[in-house]
C-alpha cells in the first residue's frame, strides 16, 4: 500500500502533486472512501458537527478535493456486518481518506473492524491526517495518549517504521513546539518526524520521502 501521511490534509500544491502521482490519475477520476472514526475518540472533537464537516468536505483539504465519488467507511459499524458487504468496496477504491482525532481510538477500531489486517494487501493510496497518519507508526508516545485502549499502552499499527509529531508550531496548539517535539522524540525507539501542517510524508514500498512547503525535522534514534 502507498501512504501519504499528512499533518492537516492536502494543504499545498506540492502535497497535492504527490497525491496525484501516487494515484496515477487525476483526482476527478478517482473514487474515495473517507473514514471519520478517529474523531469520535478525541476529547476536543467527538461525534456531531465535526464528523459531518469532515464527511461533507467542509472542514479539510481531503474529502472536498473534487473526487469522482466519495463514500463513508465507518469502522465502528463494520464488526456488526458481513465482510462481503464492505471488503470488496475497500478493495476497489482508489484512496482512503482518514481523519484526525484520537490515534489510539482509531487503531482500536481498525483492528476490531478487520481493516488493519486488510491494509497491507490494498492497492489504494492511504491518505492520513494527523491521528490518521500517526496510527501507522509503531507507537505514538505518551505526549499523544488521550483515549486509553483496553490493553493500555501507546502501540499503534506499525505499518511504517517511524513515528510522527503533527501540527508543529501550530498557533492553536501552543504545546506543539520544536522543543516539545525533541523531548517526545527522545522517548521514541525509532526514527521520528516532527511535521507542520504544510508537510507530508510519502511512503511507497518502504521508501520514505518528505514533501513539504513548511517546516519539519527528522529525529534519529
Amino acid at each position: 500500500m502507498k501512504f501519504l501521511l499528512t499533518s492537516a490534509g492536502i494543504n499545498n500544491k506540492s502535497i497535492q502533486n504527490a497525491l496525484v502521482d501516487m494515484l496515477g490519475k487525476p483526482i476527478a477520476d478517482s473514487n474515495a472512501l473517507c473514514i471519520p472514526t478517529a474523531l469520535y475518540g478525541h476529547p476536543w472533537v467527538g461525534p456531531g458537527v465535526n464528523a459531518w464537516q469532515f464527511i461533507s468536505g467542509n472542514s479539510d483539504n481531503m474529502v472536498g478535493l473534487g473526487w469522482k465519488s466519495v463514500g463513508v467507511l465507518e469502522l465502528t459499524a463494520l464488526p456488526s456486518i458481513d465482510e462481503e458487504r464492505w471488503v470488496p468496496l475497500v478493495r476497489e477504491t482508489d484512496v482512503l481518506l482518514v481523519s484526525g482525532g484520537d490515534a489510539l481510538y482509531l487503531c482500536h477500531w481498525m483492528r476490531q473492524s478487520g481493516l488493519a489486517d486488510l491494509l497491507p494487501s490494498l492497492q489504494a493510496v492511504y491518505v492520513g491526517m494527523s491521528a490518521g497518519s500517526m496510527v501507522m507508526a509503531p507507537t505514538i508516545g505518551e505526549f499523544f495518549v488521550g483515549w486509553t485502549p483496553p490493553n493500555g499502552g501507546d502501540e499503534t499499527l506499525g505499518l511504517v517504521d517511524f513515528a510522527m509529531f503533527p501540527h508543529l508550531d501550530h498557533e492553536m496548539l501552543p504545546g506543539n513546539t520544536m522543543a516539545a517535539a525533541e523531548k517526545w522524540a527522545a522517548g521514541m525507539e525509532g526514527p521520528a518526524y516532527a511535521i507542520d501542517d504544510q508537510t507530508a510524508i510519502k511512503v511507497i514500498d518502504g521508501a520514505v520521502e518528505v514533501v513539504s512547503e513548511g517546516n519539519w525535522k527528522l529525529f534519529s534514534p
